[in-house]
């Protein structure tokens, strides 16, 4: 496993700077003299594609954080390169690292379509929401090319399968008419990530994403076409963005927005040593003050894996930050409608209807 540790020009475009160690992987070498008379072998850092096989593609979420009960995610990785991103993990289980790996070698299930119909139509399907981008997110730029996505779409469509999806790409407006024929039979509601107004940290933390400017956008465009639309201000990190909670609050409710929730950035596995490097090398005036504000929300550790606290932390800034959120949240009048989606019109389309699918 290469251990491709980026010792020279920052790379602009890539969240993470470098290849940490796969904890699944036997073997890991790593340059130790860039002097060295052996060659080495330098990664290509551009974006490759994978095409990928799955046995099924509908997970079943036993988390009780998350909001959901299954997830559907047709890409593995996420080009979008977010620092903080909790699916980083994940890309081991494929032989990657978290890091560059997760940004540059993109898993695509172009069989997600055809899973999809056939985990629909199993026996005793009870027409659970089924969550896009439990994972990665499934608008990510791979979409504009393989369209996996608005494919899952229309099958959910015409089954009347409902849909919540929660992305940080406009590209999700290309598929306004498909969710605009959804949100009238209250079959989808979409969540838009926005954690920061700041352009400037928002391309240091989520390099490929579009801008904040963009993503209001789109909450204004879906719900102005009658989609339920909410935004997940995520992550919080506190010393960093924190103090933005009451201008975004404001900012998505004019939009449109009927809700917002949130988390607390956590650390987990290797993404710990990512965001570390990443923070050291963007940030070096604010490391000390950021890193310790992130220890005192998890109990002294940047990471935390309890259920019921690992996405809202603990302690005395957690607990700013959680009543902060709930103020504005009040004032701005957001979430104060719930929105439960119809599963008593699901059905299996005729054979007739399948062969246009």
């Amino acid at each position: 496993m290469l251990e491709d540790k980026n010792t020279g020009n920052y790379l602009k475009g890539r969240g993470a700077q470098f290849n940490p160690h796969n904890r699944f992987a036997a073997n890991s070498y790593v340059q130790e003299h860039a002097e060295g008379i052996d060659d080495w072998e330098v990664e290509n850092h551009k974006t490759t594609f994978i095409i990928g096989t799955s046995k099924s593609i509908i997970n079943k979420v036993d988390s009780p954080d998350v909001g959901m009960a299954y997830s559907l995610n047709p890409y593995q990785g996420c080009e979008h390169g977010c620092t903080y991103c909790y699916a980083r993990n994940a890309h081991e289980y494929w032989g990657f690292s978290a890091g560059l790996d997760f940004e540059r070698k993109i898993i695509v299930k172009k069989d997600a379509p055809d899973l999809f119909k056939k985990f629909l139509e199993r026996k005793g399907w009870n027409a659970e929401t089924i969550s896009l981008s439990g994972n990665t997110d499934c608008y990510q730029p791979a979409e504009r090319e393989y369209k996996l996505t608005r494919q899952l779409l229309e099958i959910a469509l015409a089954y009347k399968q409902p849909i919540g999806m929660i992305t940080k790409n406009s590209l999700i407006l290309r598929d306004k008419d498909i969710l605009q024929e959804m949100a009238k039979l209250n079959l989808c509601m979409v969540y838009v990530s926005i954690n920061s107004l700041d352009e400037k940290l928002r391309l240091l933390m989520e390099p490929r994403t579009t801008t904040a400017k963009q993503r209001l956008k789109v909450v204004e465009e879906l719900s102005a076409a009658g989609i339920p639309t909410g935004v997940m201000v995520a992550p919080i990190v506190p010393g960093l963005n924190d103090h933005e909670i009451p201008a975004v609050l404001k900012t998505i409710a004019s939009c449109g927005a009927i809700g917002a929730g949130y988390t607390i950035v956590r650390l987990n596995g290797a993404i710990g040593g990512i965001f570390e490097d990443w923070l050291r090398q963007n940030f070096p005036d604010r490391f000390d003050k950021v890193w310790h504000m992130i220890q005192c929300c998890h109990g002294g550790n940047v990471n935390d894996s309890r259920f019921g606290e690992r996405m809202r932390g603990d302690g005395n800034i957690a607990q700013i930050i959680r009543d902060t959120f709930k103020l504005h949240c009040r004032i701005n009048n957001l979430n104060t409608k719930s929105v439960v989606l119809d599963s008593g019109i699901f059905a299996v389309p005729t054979q007739q209807t399948r062969m246009f699918l």
